[in-house]
């Protein structure tokens, strides 16, 4: 047999058949497929197992066929399960020139018939068949003309038997082959290389890219094998080294003597078996007649079964079977085994058996394909703890009593038990338990090679393909035990995953990969963990797979992430024994890394495999050694980012400094006011300069207590010593790290300053009392206390803003559930027990049940239930996703109406919502803080002031030496006992040093703090709270502006936007339309139903509704019930509008020429509602039969959907809405359309943010449609759809790479990451905490104006303090040519007082600049309208490039043709002459503006039948 041509099983789940028909549809339908030979279809089941040809069909068009015909397809398991065929050689005994073309048609119409190949020159036909389905004789009897072949069968079978004796010398080889493209490329290597002498099978796999073949080494070699693939084209590599199909002894005494039968043999069960036997069995569990089909059609597939019989009433099987080849008992575990595996089988009867004529023999010989004897298998088994040969005894008495051992050998000398046994009936875990059981500790040895299993047929057995993949899986026998062994564990960084979708991709296909065990993907962290077998496979090809797959893939080296890390608090130890009890009996554990225990703290430290072993494992092995463990509870804070120790430090640096420098302030006061009396007595009575001197000299704070040291320079003194190193000691830290980097900021100008104020301050009043100087000298000391004050108090400001960034990740980690209820399941999945247990002590692979309003603790799958699940916190969308068994579920999320049993895949640090929290954090830490204003300038100003003090220095020196006279009428306190030269150097030196003091200035300090607070004030007044000083300075600098769209854009909760009556309306009223559908929406809890409910009742004004019985919801379809009680609704409804119509009416009057027939017409009009009034009274107890929802319910409910109806709800999905199907009475009566709409501001918010030159993007996580149809409502060209959270951070950094500053406008949970990272982040304020503890900015409004209001406050604040900032420096730079001495010839000499005029001065100016922001105000909605109204318009379809996920390509929009846009054009002109200025309340709701046209007129639906 040809292996290529391969035919397929699959079962496919089919909810939604309610009877024999639904059934009978199917079968129909899917059976006249081409490609498909076989559908059995159960409605018990609710499954559908079609037989097929891969080449023609797949399991996913499969799936999408029967999903086609309205029913709900899923596909479990998407790799199909190959079936096995068989092949009947045919010739002609009657006609000499035989119809070939009619029987060849003949043969390829009847099911079970895959395959014909005909030789007219040799006159036989060979054909390939589905044993299940058809037999040989079936095909005798269609083509009358035919027989069976049985030379060659004779000759065939003769090759099988010479095959089985060459059996022992075959070797199997695995080829890796390259360039193959199609299917035809697989049968040109299969067809060639299986010419080849020696080449017993070959099977090529396009999948895999990689050849299995099956050869005799003594006729060909591996090396020929590939220089002949690469003949053909392909080029060829040795993928594994050959292998000899190893045997036992006893194995190949058994395989001499195995009776083989041809591979024709099957179809000849009409002559059986040479030795029949008849076997009944009892069969429990079988529930329906598809379980009865399900067991016939896996027993008859079998080579050694003739016939099967089951009956559901009996519950009994009578299976016919030869006796030579198997026993009942095999057969009683082929049962047991066949899927779903929940039958109970026992032997019921005595066998009889029944002997054939020899004259058949020839045709029962057994295929080596099966090999059906029960062969042995042997394991070695390690045993700890035997002391005597009375234990060795015990071990083998015990096990060798075990079901399905053969003989069992212990040593006490190695230490090991080496057992025989039947791997049907027994396993090396289960013999190793029972020696466990035994009181002995036994482990399976790493070394165990077992013999080859020639197993019975288990239940996957009849489906395989070809020989060589039976052999396949025989070489390479592995257990679980085996594969913990092998294998290592290695994790990837994947990129560019999107959805769970991809997720599924990369899963399925790296586990078809040889050597890879396990594959878990998590989206959100973008991580696969993969346990893989190294003999075979590396990391690095791994990745290449994944890559392969259109994945961005790296291995991540530090694997130990993996292991798990569990701190426990152990009580009750009481001695280094308990210590090492613990330690001991966990190190023992499998799966457990490391263990280390403190008896002084009572805790224990456990490394562990979370694959192997869980948290609660562990703790209930040390609780069952007579301990308590229980776990130490994490503090789940975010303390690291709360500021609190900077806090602390520069409130404590500013309290030190004012303390000190209130009274220096003082002093400086009192000098200035008695310097300024002292000018006004020189100016009034012309004092000489001696008797001035005199009188300053004689004030109290001049007096002198020692030579040269007054009190006031004392005081000063005093005060200043505590505030240069105490205040100041942050400041010194803060320069030196500058300086270490070899850059000059703020802290480096204030350092420097305050430091040579205080150095040459004290230089010089020592100098004085050295000298004893009679004039006191000029000292600085008030100037460090000053400048420290300013700026302490300006840095403490600014943390306080920056701590509140770390309560989002306090208020994120709340959202995680605490508890989850953990069941336990029998084989049967019936509920055995729950128990509540902490969050962090759930394992990968428990069961977890949610019940309706629970959250899930969780990442994992559902295994049963079905549920309807708000998972707003990732996706965003308000709408609730349905949940069955095999969807994913995230932790966090929220469980709304049905229970679930969900397996958790990842657990602790892995779920999505530890992601989140992850990404928040990350991008909290990896902002780099933006270089404040005052830095940057400092870092010019620093060195600009150093280069003028040195060149004063330098001027001053060449002058005194050139012009003495100079320095000597100028320098306060010359003494002539000094010599000339020092005289020069030090005024030098003193005007120099008088530059640098009076340089710094202190309100630089002041000038971006006290901007920042007036201005964070003035937003939370015109509602916008800023959080500090960055965003506030970086949100002018804003380039692109993203918009989240749920929440942000749109509402965030679903509007009825349009009510279509699809019925006449004298059949069923509008009203009444809306009553029903309100009444009956009002027991769901879906935002969908809640949202008609509301409509309804607005539209009939009313608070009451009608009563709803019978309630039943399908997730993801829809509702049906009953309504009664809604006449009197309506009976109102119906006053209210003869009311209206009879004022009309008289309206209609008043103005109509023919008053006759508008009198006529209301007249009809009252006859018309009284008919109706009486008839709603007839009918007071009438109750309707309600359905609401998608089409597929509908048509589930056998209603009919015409091409209109289908047309309009295109047309609604295509604009993004969701159109939802009302029938009443199993009639179609309406079309409600629902969507998310626009806010009203948005489209102005988004045109005016365009017209101040920022680019605007939309990055949503919902679907493209919507996401293109809102944009196009507000102007947006530029959308990213599809989008996680990890993907908007991502989004975010590639913009800020591009060298763009972002601003990200959102609202929810998952928007928190992107908020985080962006420059500025802004929250709406109706938004979740997390989104508004993450955002720099919160928009107290849910207003998106506000966004345009707080960029334009930003600029605003900006300029202000560019303005401070000129305010802080205008004084100092007048100061420096004063202290310079550039004015000392017009007699302006730089007095003590100056320099503290300049600090106070500046200070003030810039404090009540920074007030003068007090006086912004915000632009109001009229402003903003007035500017924006002549440009803006919608913008169409086509100008809106969609990316899906975060990748750059666009999907564009559909083109107009250009008359269509020639035809809108003329319209829009019209349209815009004739339109008026819109008024306010009708911004984005009423008539079209000019560009809104192109769009087909995205508004066309406000004018319907509302």
């Amino acid at each position: 047999m040809d292996p290529s041509m391969g035919v397929n099983s699959v079962t496919i789940s089919v909810e939604g058949m309610t009877c024999g028909s639904c059934v009978w549809t199917i079968e129909q339908q899917i059976g006249k497929l081409n490609g498909v030979h076989h559908i059995k279809v159960s409605l018990e089941e609710k499954n559908a197992t079609i037989i097929y040809d891969p080449k023609l069909q797949t399991p996913k068009t499969l799936q999408e066929a029967i999903e086609d015909m309205g029913f709900d397809a899923i596909l479990h398991n998407p790799n199909p399960l190959p079936v096995l065929t068989d092949t009947v050689f045919l010739s002609v005994i009657a006609s000499p020139t035989p119809p070939w073309n009619h029987i060849q048609s003949t043969l390829l119409k009847t099911k079970g018939v895959t395959d014909i190949k005909i030789s007219p020159q040799q006159r036989t036909a060979v054909v390939t068949i589905i044993p299940s389905l058809v037999n040989a004789n079936q095909i005798i009897e269609l083509v009358p003309d035919l027989s069976l072949d049985t030379g060659t069968l004779e000759k065939k079978s003769g090759t099988c038997e010479d095959y089985s004796m060459s059996q022992a010398g075959e070797v199997m080889l695995k080829m890796k082959v390259e360039g193959m493209t199609c299917h035809s490329c697989t049968s040109t290597i299969e067809g060639k290389i299986g010419k080849l002498q020696g080449v017993q099978r070959i099977k090529v796999s396009l999948d895999n890219q990689e050849a299995t073949i099956v050869y005799q080494p003594h006729l060909i070699t591996a090396e020929e094998i590939k220089k002949q693939i690469e003949a053909v084209g392909f080029p060829a590599f040795i993928k594994k080294q050959p292998k000899y199909l190893r045997l036992g002894s006893i194995d190949i005494e058994r395989l001499k003597n195995t009776p083989v039968k041809s591979s024709e043999g099957s179809q000849q069960r009409s002559p059986s078996y040479t030795s029949d036997s008849t076997v009944t069995f009892i069969i429990d569990g079988m529930h329906c007649k598809s379980c009865v089909s399900n067991i016939e059609s896996a027993l008859s597939t079998l080579q050694y079964v003739s016939s099967v019989v089951v009956s559901l009433e009996n519950r009994s099987a009578v299976v016919k079977y030869n006796a030579n080849l198997v026993t009942p008992e095999t057969l009683r575990k082929a049962i047991e085994a066949i899927s779903p595996g929940q039958y109970r089988v026992s032997i019921a009867s005595g066998i009889e058996s029944t002997s054939n004529s020899p004259s058949s023999s020839s045709l029962q010989k057994m295929p080596l394909n099966i090999v059906s004897q029960p062969l042995t298998q042997e394991t070695v088994i390690n045993i700890d703890g035997m002391t005597c040969n009375s234990c060795v005894q015990s071990i083998e008495g015990v096990i060798s009593k075990k079901a399905g051992v053969k003989s069992i050998l212990v040593s006490l000398a190695n230490a090991n038990g080496t057992v025989e046994y039947d791997p049907l009936l027994t396993s090396p875990e289960t013999l190793r338990k029972a020696i466990e059981d035994m009181g002995f500790e036994a482990t399976l040895s790493g070394t165990n090679e077992p013999l080859v299993v020639v197993a019975q047929p288990s239940l996957e057995m009849p489906h395989l393909t070809s020989t060589n993949e039976f052999y396949a899986k025989m070489a390479t026998p592995i257990h679980n035990k085996e594969e913990a062994k092998t294998s290592s564990k290695c994790y990837i960084q994947v990129t560019g995953m999107t959805c769970a979708s991809c997720v599924a991709n990369i899963e399925r296909n790296l586990r078809r990969e040889e050597g890879i065990y396990s594959v878990l993907v998590a989206l959100m962290a973008g991580k696969a963990e993969v346990r893989y077998n190294p003999a075979v496979i590396q990391p690095l090809m791994i990745a290449e797979f994944i890559r392969e797959l259109g994945f961005g893939a790296t291995v991540i080296e530090n694997a130990d992430e993996g292991d798990g890390v569990l701190e426990l608090i152990v009580r009750g130890m009481t001695c280094a024994s308990c210590v090492h009890k613990i330690e001991s009996t966990l190190t023992k554990h499998r799966g457990i890394l490391y263990c280390s225990v403190a008896l002084a703290t009572n805790k224990a430290h456990v490394k562990y495999d979370p694959e192997i072993i869980g948290p609660r494992d562990i703790i209930h092995t040390i609780d069952s050694l007579g301990f308590e463990a229980s776990l130490v509870k994490k503090d789940r804070s975010a303390s690291h980012l709360d500021h609190k120790r900077e806090i602390r430090q520069w409130r404590r640096s500013f309290l030190v400094s004012l303390f000190f420098c209130i009274p220096v302030m003082g002093l400086m006061i009192y000098m200035m006011v008695m310097d300024h009396h002292l000018a006004t007595l020189h100016h009034n009575q012309n004092m000489s300069q001696e008797e001035m001197v005199n009188i300053h000299s004689s004030m109290f704070l001049e007096r002198q207590i020692l030579p040269g040291l007054s009190i006031m320079n004392l005081l000063s003194f005093l005060l200043c010593v505590p505030v240069q190193f105490f205040g100041g000691w942050y400041f010194y830290i803060q320069a030196y790290k500058a300086l270490k980097h070899k850059t000059a900021n703020m802290d480096v100008l204030i350092v420097l300053a305050t430091t040579i104020a205080f150095a040459y301050s004290l230089v010089i009043l020592v100098v004085a009392m050295y000298e004893r100087a009679k004039v006191n000298p000029i000292t600085f000391f008030d100037t460090p206390p000053m400048l420290f004050v300013f700026i302490a108090l300006g840095r403490w400001l600014e943390h306080i803003a920056k701590g509140k960034t770390s309560e989002a990740l306090a208020k994120l980690i709340s959202l995680q559930a605490t508890e989850a209820t953990i069941v336990t399941l029998d084989s049967d999945n019936i509920l055995l027990s729950e128990e509540q247990v902490d969050v962090e002590l759930v394992q990968r692979g428990d069961i977890i049940k949610v019940v309706p309003g629970g959250k899930f603790p969780v990442d994992g799958r559902v295994i049963e239930g079905h549920s309807m699940v708000d998972e707003s916190l990732i996706t965003g969308e308000a709408m609730p996703v349905a949940k069955k068994s095999g969807s994913t579920v995230i932790a966090g999320s929220i469980n709304q109406n049905g229970s679930l049993l969900i397996r958790a895949t990842h657990v602790g640090a892995d779920t999505t919502l530890s992601q989140i929290v992850k990404l928040v954090e990350e991008a909290q830490t990896s902002k780099a803080p933006i270089q404040q204003f005052a830095d940057k300038l400092s870092g010019y100003f620093v060195p600009f002031i150093v280069v003028i003090s040195i060149v004063t220095l330098l001027v001053w020196i060449v002058i005194g030496f050139l012009n003495f006279r100079v320095v000597e009428t100028y320098f306060p306190g010359y003494n002539r006992s000094i010599s000339r030269t020092e005289t020069i150097i030090r005024f030098a030196f003193q005007a120099s040093i008088t530059v640098l003091c009076i340089a710094c200035p202190c309100s630089l300090g002041l000038a971006t703090p006290t901007a920042v607070m007036v201005g964070t004030g003035v937003g939370a007044q015109n509602g916008i709270l800023i959080k500090g000083g960055e965003p506030l300075e970086m949100a002018h600098k804003v380039k692109v502006v993203v918009f989240d769209k749920t929440g942000t854009i749109t509402h965030g909760t679903p509007v009825v936007s349009q009510v279509k009556v699809l019925v006449e309306s004298n059949r069923i009223s509008r009203s009444k339309i809306l009553a029903i559908v309100g009444t009956a929406e009002s027991n769901s809890e879906h935002p969908l139903g809640a949202a008609v409910t509301k409509y309804c009742k607005q539209e009939l004004n009313t608070e009451t509704l009608g009563t709803c019985i019978d309630f039943q919801v399908v997730p993801g379809c829809g509702i049906s019930c009953k309504v009664t009680n809604i006449e009197g609704l309506l009976r109102k409804n119906n006053w209210k509008t003869e009311e209206n119509n009879i004022k009309n009416a008289s309206l209609v009057q008043i103005d109509a020429s023919n008053e006759q027939s508008s009198t006529s017409s209301s007249m009809i009009i009252d006859a018309q509602l009284s008919s109706a009034l009486l008839n709603s009274d007839a009918l007071n107890a009438q109750q309707y039969k309600v359905l609401i929802g998608n089409r597929e319910w509908m048509t589930r409910n056998g209603l009919v959907i015409n091409n209109g109806v289908d047309d309009s709800m295109i047309e609604h999905e295509r604009k993004g809405r969701t159109a939802v199907l009302v029938a009443v009475d199993d009639v179609l009566c309406g079309l409600i359309a629902i969507a998310d709409t626009v806010k009203p501001e948005a489209e102005l918010a988004v045109h005016i943010l365009k017209s101040m030159g920022l680019e605007v993007v939309l990055m949503t996580g919902d679907n493209s449609k919507t996401a293109r149809s809102i944009a196009s409502q507000v102007g947006i060209t530029k959308v990213f759809a599809e989008v996680l959270p990890s993907h908007k951070v991502a989004k975010v950094k590639q913009l800020q790479e591009e060298g763009k500053r972002v601003a990200m406008v959102g609202d929810g949970i998952n928007d928190s990451p992107a908020l985080a990272m962006a420059n500025v982040g802004i929250a709406i304020g109706t938004g979740t905490d997390v989104a508004i503890e993450a955002a720099d900015v919160v928009l107290i409004r849910n207003d998106l104006l506000d966004v345009v209001a707080s960029i334009d406050l930003s600029r605003k604040t900006v300029k202000r303090i560019r303005i401070n900032f000129v305010f802080a420096l205008i004084y100092n730079l007048v100061g420096i040519p004063i202290a310079a001495g550039v004015f000392m010839p017009i007699g302006l000499v730089l007095q003590p007082w100056m320099g503290s005029a300049a600090m106070a001065a500046s200070s003030v100016s810039v404090v009540l600049s920074s007030l003068f922001l007090k006086l912004y105000r915000k632009p109001t909605y009229e402003n903003y309208e007035l500017h924006a109204r002549s440009q803006m318009g919608q913008k169409s379809l086509s100008e809106i490039s969609v990316h899906v996920g975060i990748d750059d390509t666009s999907r564009n929009s559909p083109k107009l043709g250009l008359l269509d846009r020639i035809v809108n054009y003329s319209r829009a002109s019209i349209n815009s002459l004739l339109s008026d200025k819109r008024s306010l309340n009708s911004v984005g709701t009423s008539e079209p503006d000019k560009h809104s046209l192109l769009v087909g007129d995205c508004r066309e639906d406000d004018d319907t039948a509302l």
